[in-house]
């Protein structure tokens, strides 16, 4: 029976390269906008730095978070894309349905990634307390520049891991055969 090496998985410190042949889609939520841009525009300067290249990061504006799911399973199983990042801000307007729509989002996009089997990153984010005064937005346009540069770190390194464990598995297949 072959074995797989799993040790070489262990993530390192270095983000690695993305190759510039892979498609990546971006989906944006519209509510706070000019916040949750920061993050979808700082995910596209870091992938292209990492080797991306612009012209395959499709970007999608949607009304809010709660349609990102469906659009983040119709772009993950087109087959077009190798990962989808997904960005929103989902505030508490003082009721409690943005505890249902946040759970909704994230389990949604958990299972997009389960489903289809292309790695999905949520930057779909729920401040505890958000106020639209200028403390709040300040803080929040820089937060999701940073969370946008995570994502993008994050979405390389899942990236290279995939491609390690498709050549292992595909390894092992053909010496099995």
């Amino acid at each position: 029976m072959n074995q797989i090496d799993l040790q070489h998985l262990s993530p390192s410190d270095a983000v690695p390269r993305v190759p510039s042949s892979t498609r990546i889609a971006i989906i944006s939520a519209n509510w706070h906008d000019d916040i949750v841009h920061q993050a979808r525009d700082s995910a596209i300067r870091r992938l292209v730095e990492l080797g991306a290249d612009a012209a395959r990061i499709q970007t999608v504006e949607l009304p809010g978070a709660f349609e990102i799911p469906l659009m983040a399973h119709k772009l993950a199983a087109s087959g077009q894309f190798d990962a989808v990042i997904a960005c929103a801000l989902i505030v508490n307007g003082g009721i409690y349905r943005h505890e249902f729509v946040t759970t909704a989002v994230i389990d949604g996009l958990m299972r997009v990634q389960l489903d289809t089997g292309v790695p999905v990153f949520s930057v779909a984010l729920t401040p505890l307390n958000f106020h639209d005064h200028d403390d709040h937005h300040d803080y929040f346009f820089q937060h999701f520049v940073k969370k946008g540069e995570e994502a993008a770190n994050a979405c390389a390194h899942t990236l290279a891991q995939h491609a390690l464990v498709n050549d292992l598995l595909g390894t092992a297949t053909a010496t099995a055969a």
